[in-house]
């Protein structure tokens, strides 16, 4: 794992590619596109304002700043749906919904 105050942005991609999407773009955002859907992916320190717009939402960050994302997500409500996924230094990541808390990605 980088330090914290660094994004994970090349954990993002390769979850993403991992998972089947197209990514494009460069740098802390980027789109994945599978199928039919389309997601503005984030990778973020969970630092830093928060992006204004979007329809789907992914911010990928490390699992120490992942719960405060989410509060500072579920506080501002942002007109977008979004979910974060959190990572560690094994590569190990959970994805976290608005409502429902973590949950494991299959």
């Amino acid at each position: 794992m980088g330090p914290v105050n660094t994004p994970p942005v090349e954990e993002a991609r390769s979850i993403f590619t991992t998972l089947g999407y197209t990514v494009s773009g460069s740098g802390t955002e980027f789109t994945a596109e599978r199928k039919w859907r389309t997601v503005n992916v984030t990778a973020t320190d969970g630092e830093g304002r928060l992006p204004s717009s979007g329809t789907l939402r992914c911010f990928v960050t490390w699992r120490q700043r992942a719960d405060p994302l989410r509060r500072r997500l579920l506080e501002e409500k942002p007109d977008y749906d979004w979910a974060i996924i959190s990572v560690d230094a094994d590569d190990d990541y959970e994805v976290i919904h608005p409502v429902v808390g973590p949950a494991p990605l299959a």
